[in-house]
């Protein structure tokens, strides 16, 4: 078949059959009828995703390589960062975030075991875990709603001598109040880790200016998950505006070294062979120094190509949930008696991951669930609920040791017993969302 050409005709030939395969056999079963399953999220792509996949399989170089380079640097340009690096989950992603924070090289602000950080328990758990499991004690406060985010009143009752940061997550798309905690994180010089992976693509205006959130604390994250604002199908990222924390970051990621030679590069810095480390002898190659007890959370290249084509497409999806968000908390408006609606935080434009619903009293929650499952609406609690309720936290509440709560978790018990949502992905169309306000309002009248 490849007789008598390049290597480069014939890749060009393999790519331009994959482009036709995917034309012709993906993304072809789009016509919605009344009782078709609809997802609350799905992967929005076209032949551009899958050629780049199979682009990168073709140089078979599979550990982060080109596509892996122009992501980063492509990603860190929309946020508007200095730093980004590539993670294989949004779950590596939080925990590289929080443990960058413990590093040693951060001196007396770095976080140490039994030191506190503030969070709330209405989300999802990865945002705690790595807190709990590098040996820091979580500071639970309670959100409100219908924001769903952090009760900002709250902050300064939760502070004692041993607080170093704030860890908390925009929910489903909707900015947390930034401008109250950045300054609450100054006045107190704590970090602050915007968990953004629901809210990928929300601004948030703040000292006069629009930014994206993500890129207002120390540290953000995001995740590629296919539900996700974007998708690697596996991946996340971290990033940041401070190159000391950038450097840490990617030390983390990659085992722990000091070294910040790409993959298949060497003395990058010219000085790979004459520099003292600990106590290691004069010399000793730099390319196995290590400052952070770190792991291999890297993507592969084949997944950053994916996400080099999906980058591309993100704004008209951000484009598309707003205006899926918008349609139908429109047609709900009429059963706002007996649902309570989400609100986008003050000087806020959320980049919505779904539609959050809590039912008011007399509307019993499992019930509109169930009746929207059964005619065909995809549901979900939001995440946890209440995550010191849960089973893994047995063991801490039986102590009473391993974590803090301040003032009571009202609203977050709400959000267990009364709350669910439903997407906006950007793949929906008008009649989906018709369809699912139908829905919603036949379960509740």
């Amino acid at each position: 078949m490849f007789e008598n050409m390049t290597e480069q005709q014939a890749k060009d030939q393999i790519l331009n059959m994959v482009s036709n395969y995917c034309d012709t056999y993906h993304n072809q079963n789009k016509d919605f009828y009344e009782g078709k399953r609809i997802p609350y999220a799905s992967r929005v792509y076209d032949h551009e995703e899958m050629v780049n996949l199979v682009d990168s399989s073709l140089e078979f170089w599979l550990t982060a390589g080109r596509y892996t380079d122009e992501f980063e640097r492509n990603f860190a340009t929309y946020l508007g960062v200095k730093t980004c690096a590539l993670v294989n989950s949004g779950s590596s992603a939080n925990l590289i975030a929080f443990m960058a924070l413990t590093s040693p090289l951060l001196g007396d602000r770095a976080v140490k075991r039994g030191d506190e950080v503030i969070t709330v328990a209405a989300g999802f758990p990865t945002t705690v875990a790595p807190i709990i499991q590098f040996g820091a004690i979580p500071v639970f406060v309670d959100v409100t709603v219908p924001q769903y985010n952090i009760d900002v009143s709250m902050l300064e009752k939760a502070l004692s001598d041993k607080t170093k940061a704030v860890m908390i997550a925009h929910t489903l798309g909707n900015p947390f109040d930034l401008s109250a905690v950045k300054a609450f994180c100054d006045k107190h010089k704590l970090w602050l880790v915007e968990d953004n992976c629901d809210a990928l693509g929300s601004i948030y205006r703040i000292n006069g200016q629009d930014k994206l959130t993500g890129s207002i604390g120390d540290i953000g994250t995001s995740s590629f998950y296919p539900p996700h604002h974007m998708t690697m199908g596996e991946g996340g990222a971290v990033y940041s505006n401070d190159p000391l924390l950038g450097k840490i970051i990617k030390s983390f990621r990659d085992w722990g070294r000091d070294c910040v030679c790409p993959s298949g590069q060497d003395n990058l810095c010219g000085h790979r062979f004459d520099k003292q480390y600990g106590e290691l002898p004069l010399g000793y190659d730099h390319k196995y120094v290590y400052s952070h007890f770190g792991y291999n959370l890297k993507a592969t290249d084949m997944q950053a190509a994916v996400g080099v084509a999906q980058l591309k497409k993100f704004p008209s999806f951000v484009e598309r949930r707003r205006h899926n968000f918008d349609r139908l908390k429109a047609a709900l408006v009429e059963v706002s008696d007996k649902l309570i609606l989400p609100e986008p935080c003050e000087n806020s434009i959320p980049s919505w991951f779904g539609l959050l619903i809590t039912c008011k009293a007399g509307v019993n929650r499992n019930a509109v669930v169930q009746y929207v499952e059964d005619h065909g609406v995809q549901t979900r609690m939001l995440f946890a609920g209440n995550l010191i309720k849960h089973p893994c936290f047995n063991e801490m509440r039986a102590t009473g040791k391993g974590y803090r709560v301040v003032g009571e978790l009202a609203n977050t018990d709400r959000i267990m017993n009364d709350t669910f949502w439903v997407g906006v992905y950007p793949g929906m169309t008008d009649e989906m969302i018709d369809y699912m306000a139908k829905t919603i309002k036949g379960a509740v009248k």
